[in-house]
């Protein structure tokens, strides 16, 4: 496909790199010549120097073959006028991202097709949501949805005393009377592993194992874990994530929101019903002492700092605070956080990337994910008539192993694949792969 992306920032340099690595054709239009110029180095695109809100530059860009235009400035109003341009000039679909809350209210006076979007993308809305799943599973260190929601990648980080260490995957099932669950991946320091079944685990894995949602509770159990009751949460960063995150939550738990921006903390303390906003330094233990850090369920650290909210929730953990979440954007910083004692981190950059490429591939894939820290993606896919997959069974497709299988959902039943399963046409299947092979996965199902 041919794709415009406009914006060179963090958000539009990741799903360039995503997309030209699945061979498609990319342009990158940046209007500042610095940021091109890093673009041009970096990836494998045209990029041209140039606004998205331009109908000059819009065509230097070659907009009338473009199949996917993408607006992801720093600006609604230049990605919504861009997206406009782009449906007057008759580009099939148009993304944007969004960060007033007002545009993507049921209610708000234009529809997305008067504005000329197809998607309609809100980074903090779609990261706090994410927060808010793992509110909920508080044992889980990742959680990703497919489904509906009726399926979820669980990742669990196994502590010294689990009772699953020293096994391999293989005994553990037996154990368990092969429960419908499977380990498709494990993070062990810095390497991603696609387990077989004689895969001993150890101390330090963080796994990830897919199963129906109705299945954590016995999956957490088996690993030794136990999610917290939560009813007291403390939020540092009043930022958009943090106001989302507390207002869906305040009905039912305790919420306080520390705010460094004395202006700030008085918006927010207007617009949040029952949440108790704290202007202060988060960074301050005297003030979180005092706040009763200790008395906190969960810490949650939502600023627009890397550094400070990976220090905070080092601090609350420290604390014996039982569960913590940091956002963490910096795609360098990833790989290592489990290393360091993170719980749990959102990237807010993976989860707007993971939403375009999910409607992007929409012909045949309904969802993808990347997992903060893990060099693989977990795709949701549905094969069509005459798939390679779909032609035998799969002991008989000699897959790399660097794929594997999660799960195969066949009407409304969840079957865990094994070698004698065959995969056919309709199938909503669940793969867990490393990057490197994702051709192979693209081959399987054409």
């Amino acid at each position: 496909m041919n794709i415009i992306i406009v914006g060179a920032g963090e958000v539009g340099l990741h799903l360039a790199k995503r997309l030209s690595a699945e061979k498609h054709n990319i342009t990158v239009l940046e209007k500042n010549p610095k940021k091109a110029r890093y673009a041009e180095e970096h990836l494998d695109a045209l990029v041209i120097v140039g606004s998205g809100s331009s109908v000059k530059d819009l065509n230097k860009a070659n907009i009338g073959q473009t199949d996917v235009f993408a607006c992801l400035t720093n600006s609604d109003e230049v990605n919504l006028l861009s997206c406009r341009f782009a449906q007057k000039l008759n580009v099939p679909y148009k993304i944007a991202r969004i960060r007033n809350p007002e545009y993507t209210r049921p209610d708000f006076i234009l529809s997305n097709f008067e504005m000329g979007i197809d998607l309609l993308v809100h980074p903090e809305r779609e990261t706090a949501d994410a927060i808010v799943r793992l509110i909920h599973q508080s044992s889980a260190t990742g959680v990703v949805e497919f489904k509906g929601g009726d399926i979820q990648l669980l990742g669990i980080r196994l502590e010294q005393n689990s009772p699953v260490l020293g096994k391999t995957i293989g005994e553990l099932w037996q154990e368990h009377g092969n429960i419908a669950a499977r380990i498709v991946a494990i993070k062990r320091k810095e390497h991603t592993l696609i387990p077989g079944g004689s895969e001993i685990l150890v101390a330090g894995d963080q796994i990830f194992v897919i199963c129906e949602k109705k299945l954590i509770p016995t999956v957490v159990h088996i690993t030794g874990k136990e999610d917290v009751s939560i009813q007291n949460i403390m939020i540092l960063g009043g930022g958009l994530v943090g106001q989302f995150v507390a207002e869906s939550l305040e009905d039912a738990i305790n919420v306080k929101i520390i705010e460094s921006r004395s202006d700030k903390s008085e918006k927010i303390a207007n617009s949040l019903k029952k949440t108790l906003v704290i202007h202060g330094d988060g960074t301050d233990v005297d003030l979180l002492a005092t706040e009763g850090i200790l008395n906190m369920d969960a810490f949650i650290a939502t600023t627009g700092d890397d550094e400070t909210n990976i220090i905070c929730t080092l601090i609350a953990k420290h604390l014996k605070v039982p569960r913590t979440i940091a956002l963490v954007n910096k795609t360098e910083y990833l790989p290592i956080t489990p290393t360091i004692g993170l719980d749990a981190v959102v990237s807010k950059k993976l989860i707007t990337v993971n939403s375009m490429l999910r409607f992007i591939r929409r012909s045949t894939i309904e969802s993808i994910a990347s997992i903060p820290g893990l060099d693989a993606e977990v795709i949701e896919i549905i094969p069509q008539q005459g798939s390679k997959i779909t032609k035998s069974l799969l002991k008989n497709l000699h897959f790399r192993p660097s794929i594997i299988l999660g799960s195969v959902t066949r009407n409304n039943k969840v079957i865990i694949p094994t070698g004698e399963t065959q995969i056919e046409a309709g199938d909503r299947v669940v793969i867990f792969a490393l990057q490197k092979a994702l051709p192979d996965v693209e081959r399987l199902f054409k």
